[in-house]
């Protein structure tokens, strides 16, 4: 079977799988950048978790990226991975994809499928046009500890989602009606719901040629970075670091990824707003009308509200496809202090306690909007969407060798 497919970036991976002995439930935990103001949450998943064999002691929770044990913590974290391949606890599938179904009491269960991507078809960079594109905003300064947990890591446990723009549904879910044996099926912790696998070896090719038939635009783009954005970007550093040194084919050269169709009925995408700390309120609105935005209804419409007032500005014929990215360009040239919030009654109450903010209530994003605005604008700024909440985040499974 060919397990490289140059043209579209897409590597057919040797999964690694618990043993059958192994719970899953106590296996599986979610992706290590939520809950990062919550380290209680992770205690907890300790505590369910106690000495059983984990992907908790694969990964590295941000909620203490700060600690004073860091490098500890990355020392055992690569010990683990190192005795659970030694000692048999994961076990090697023969190459595939793994077909995914997540029931998280939502009215549609989300459908995936894990490849591997190659990372040398992806650049963060602004104005980028690869295969594989930003959505948002790449912090780099995000990425050194992120760097310095997987540099030496034998293994890749991934949270990372990517979307494909497939309107016809010809890719992932015609692979539900095909009879594929069930591999798992895991009651995952902590509220996260039901994960399904099955593991496929056959009808690659046809995989691949309807990925390939996905291209959009000159030069082609086939992925937008949904979840992991930042972990995508780790693997790329880490790739660079040592591809001169190793062979072409090393397995560091890939990413293992969940492909989500943007037109599945399960993907929500929830707006995160903007609370503007640090300013003279009227002052920054008198700013932005001198900047272009008016009083005039039509075009992009921009509620905002502060301790004691609220109102609507508007501009028209705005440079920028989405509200965000227009507003974003005007506070990054104010040097603005920003914060990302969820739910517009938090907004609400925020402006309420500081006479020196404002807040801005951002609509609801039109996910069918989001691939043709990359390809137009480039990444959107950092934190234009979310895709639902935070128990609704991957869950590691999966591994993969990368030494």
């Amino acid at each position: 079977m060919k397990q490289y497919y140059p043209d579209i970036g897409l590597h057919v991976p040797t999964l690694l799988l618990p043993r059958s002995d192994i719970d899953l439930t106590k296996w599986a935990v979610i992706a290590c950048d939520q809950h990062t103001s919550e380290p209680g949450y992770w205690r907890a998943t300790a505590d369910q978790v106690v000495d059983s064999p984990s992907t908790l002691s694969l990964v590295y929770p941000e909620a203490f990226l700060t600690a004073e044990d860091r490098k500890q913590r990355i020392v055992d974290i690569n010990g683990a991975m190192r005795t659970y391949l030694d000692e048999g606890i994961l076990e090697e599938q023969a190459p595939g994809f793994m077909l995914v179904e997540r029931d998280v009491g939502r009215d549609h269960k989300r459908r995936g499928l894990i490849v591997a991507l190659d990372l040398t078809h992806y650049d963060y960079s602004d104005g980028a046009k690869k295969l594989i594109r930003t959505t948002e905003g790449t912090d780099p300064a995000r990425l050194p500890p992120r760097v310095e947990v997987r540099r030496d890591a034998a293994l890749e446990v991934s949270h990372i989602m990517v979307l494909i723009d497939d309107p016809n549904q010809t890719v992932i879910e015609p692979l539900f009606e095909a009879g594929f044996d069930e591999t798992y099926s895991v009651d995952l912790m902590q509220g996260g719901g039901n994960v399904r696998g099955w593991h496929i070896t056959t009808g690659i090719e046809d995989i691949a040629a309807k990925i390939a038939d996905l291209a959009q635009g000159t030069p082609p783009m086939i992925y937008a970075m949904g979840d992991g954005n930042h972990s995508f970007a780790t693997a790329q550093s880490v790739w660079d670091e040592i591809k001169t040194e190793v062979a072409s084919d090393h397995p560091a050269r890939y990413a293992t990824v969940e492909l989500v169709n943007l037109h599945d009925p399960s993907l929500v995408f929830e707006p995160i707003h903007r609370f503007v700390e640090g300013v003279n309120p009227v002052e920054l609105i008198s700013q932005m009308k001198q900047a272009g935005f008016t009083l005039d209804p039509g075009g992009q419409r921009f509620p905002w509200q502060t301790h004691n007032a609220s109102g609507e500005l508007f501009l028209h014929n705005p440079k920028m496809h989405l509200e965000i990215a227009s507003l974003h360009e005007f506070l990054d040239q104010q040097g603005a202090t920003v914060d990302y919030i969820h739910g517009a009654d938090t907004i609400e109450r925020l402006v309420k306690t500081r006479e020196d903010s404002i807040g801005f209530l951002l609509p609801d994003l039109d996910k069918f909007e989001l691939f043709e605005s990359i390809r137009r604008d480039g990444a959107t700024p950092r934190k234009t969407f979310s895709l639902g909440e935070a128990y609704e985040k991957r869950y590691y499974l999966e591994c993969r060798k990368i030494r």
